[in-house]
């Protein structure tokens, strides 16, 4: 899994994302107060959905102990950033972050770039502060708010296993497509910056 890539292109993706203006597709949609609430969440915001998937699409494209360790920390920190969010601490940059993993992700996915399974745990996991935090945001401190971080956990893994089992499906044959998806990720993230979707 060999890649071209430059960290200089990753952190002018990033740079790009953080320079736009908030997407605003996180707080405040719908009631923050069940498990069906939460589960559905996820699936209401396209940047969501798309990380997500590119998550599981490079775990696929990684393969071995990256096809769960990423999943695993992309959910783990990710319901961490939400307890922040739901404790009030304030964390910057969350919706500038979060599509710059759209971008980010999408780019890792499509250039195939080959990351130690730490290192790739690390850079999902950043990602995962900004997303938890956006959900931890909107959910009210009770016990109805656990079920909500609940079901956006949920949510978020079956999203992860749609995009292994794609990425696994796919990739066998045709690693292209899985690259093609990742590029196609990366542009709707810009697109999300843009304000063009």
């Amino acid at each position: 899994m060999k890649s071209p890539i430059t960290i200089r292109a990753l952190v002018a993706a990033a740079a790009l994302a953080v320079l736009a203006a908030p997407a605003q597709a996180h707080v405040g949609i719908g009631a923050a107060t069940s498990l069906s609430a939460g589960f559905g969440h996820p699936f209401s915001g396209l940047d969501h959905m798309a990380a997500m998937v590119a998550v599981g699409l490079w775990a696929a494209l990684k393969g071995g102990r990256a096809a769960w360790a990423w999943p695993a920390a992309f959910v783990g920190v990710m319901l961490a950033g939400g307890a922040l969010g739901v404790a009030g601490v304030a964390l910057p940059l969350v919706e500038p972050g979060i599509l710059a993993s759209v971008v980010v992700l999408g780019l890792l996915v499509a250039l195939a770039v080959d990351l130690p399974v730490a290192a790739g745990a690390a850079v999902i996991g950043l990602f995962a502060l900004f997303h938890g935090h956006a959900h931890g945001a909107e959910i009210p401190e009770t016990a109805a708010g656990l079920d909500y971080l609940a079901g956006f956990a949920l949510a978020t893994a079956l999203l992860h296993g749609a995009g292994i089992g794609a990425g696994l499906l796919v990739g066998a044959r045709f690693r292209s497509g899985v690259r093609l998806a990742g590029a196609a990720t990366a542009a709707i993230g810009l697109g999300l910056i843009a304000g063009a979707i």
